[in-house]
């Protein structure tokens, strides 16, 4: 009877896996926590609180565009991007501002100036090839606008959309 000597732990395939498991864990996790302390909060923003009041002016934005009952067809002729915006309701300003938001990238956005032909009616210039879903936002002045109606539309289409004041339903 011969008896074999077990070969010493260090040459055993198990002990270096734990080892192997351990060591990775202790990586990985000194690598998240030096991101973590790096980089910024990206979710959470400095001025949440001025985030939140603008949102309120918004609102009262939307609010005051339900008061005087304005509503608005957008259409956008695919051929000669000719934008064509019926406005009706209580008021009837000499120039309107039609905001074109991309949803996913911020640089497309685009912001483009109707002029009051007559009734109501306001013509303007759309950019060539508007192609995609766009969130649409008419309001009667650059800066400080007193009302808003608001909307989304897929381009080329032949279709209207409707801006409304875009407030949540009262139950």
């Amino acid at each position: 009877m011969t008896m074999t000597t077990p070969s010493p732990w260090y040459k055993q395939f198990w002990p270096w896996f734990l080892l192997g498991l351990l060591f990775t864990s202790i990586f990985g996790s000194s690598t998240l926590a030096v991101m973590a302390i790096r980089t910024a909060d990206g979710l959470v923003q400095e001025d949440y609180y001025e985030h939140g009041r603008a949102i309120n002016m918004v609102l009262a934005k939307q609010q005051r565009a339900e008061e005087l009952d304005l509503v608005a067809n957008l259409r956008i002729d695919p051929m000669t991007s000719d934008i064509i915006v019926q406005l009706d309701g209580a008021e009837r300003p000499e120039r309107l501002y039609l905001k074109l938001l991309f949803p996913t990238v911020g640089d497309r956005d685009q912001e483009i100036v109707l002029e009051h032909v007559r009734d109501g009616r306001y013509l303007g210039q759309a950019p060539d090839n508007l192609r995609y879903r766009w969130y649409l936002q008419l309001h009667p002045s650059a800066e400080q606008p007193e009302w808003r109606l608001v909307g989304e539309g897929s381009f080329p289409s032949d279709e209207e959309f409707a801006l409304t004041p875009g407030l949540p339903s009262r139950g």
